[in-house]
């Protein structure tokens, strides 16, 4: 291929990664910064997913999951047919009210059977503590406990108590992290503070202004929805990957 030919290639797909960022932007900031924020008792504006697998659909953000077989911040096959990304934030009401009222029954019923890999992505927006535990949660995970360190931070009154370094390595200790040492040690290591910066990047350049925010196959969905709507979108999903044909022509 030629140079010309190949600067018009990445010039065209650059062109169509920003049209789906910019599409995801407006999705994604439907719901606001303050509709998610700690100890708000309003509910999150409802989304509704149209029956056809396509509609809201962005195929190139459907890219940003990284299927990457050995990530400890994701569970399900690396080759699953449909991959949910949440951007999320450990001191965020609703990504607690998520990940303890509808993310099991999802992992029940989709992630257990191979249908769904969940891929998260650290997304601190309420300030230092919020950093710390995304650093401590990827520390955890180093030594494959992200998804306990997860369940502990996200246990019904864990927030409320905080999470300074005390508290961090009291959650460790209940995830089951063998080697405290090590996670704190890893906890406030250049490469966490890396890893947790590229998450949040990626999720600022999507628009994303509240938490949790997802992607479902290259679907936004913003806000802790009814479990209706992350049903809805997975088994949309579903029928899109088994007619690739329909896909194509969604494109």
């Amino acid at each position: 291929m030629s140079s010309s030919r190949t600067s018009r290639t990445s010039r065209s797909r650059a062109v169509a990664i920003g049209a789906a960022v910019a599409a995801a932007a407006v999705l994604l900031g439907v719901v606001s910064y303050t509709a998610t924020k700690p100890g708000d008792a309003g509910p999150p504006v409802s989304a509704e997913v149209s029956a056809d697998p396509q509609a809201g659909v962005y195929p190139e953000l459907a890219k940003l999951a990284r299927r990457d077989a050995k990530d400890p911040l994701a569970q399900g096959r690396a080759d699953a047919p449909v991959v949910m990304i949440e951007y999320a934030d450990f001191k965020c009401g609703y990504c607690g009210k998520f990940a303890r009222d509808t993310e099991p029954a999802l992992v029940k019923k989709y992630v257990d059977e191979g249908t769904l890999r969940i891929e998260w992505r650290n997304f601190p927006i309420f300030g230092k503590e919020s950093d710390a535990a995304a650093r401590a949660a990827w520390a955890a995970g180093q030594q494959g406990r992200f998804w306990q360190f997860h369940a502990a931070a996200y246990a019904e009154g864990a927030k409320e108590k905080g999470f300074g370094d005390a508290q961090l390595r009291a959650l460790a200790e209940e995830a089951g992290v063998k080697d405290l040492t090590r996670f704190g040690r890893d906890t406030g290591s250049d490469a966490a503070a890396e890893a947790v910066k590229k998450d949040q990047e990626e999720a600022y350049q999507l628009g994303a202004t509240s938490t949790p925010s997802f992607l479902v196959n290259g679907r936004p969905i913003a806000g802790a929805q009814p479990a209706g709507t992350f049903t809805a979108a997975i088994e949309a999903a579903v029928r899109a990957a088994k007619d690739p044909k329909d896909a194509k022509a969604g494109q």
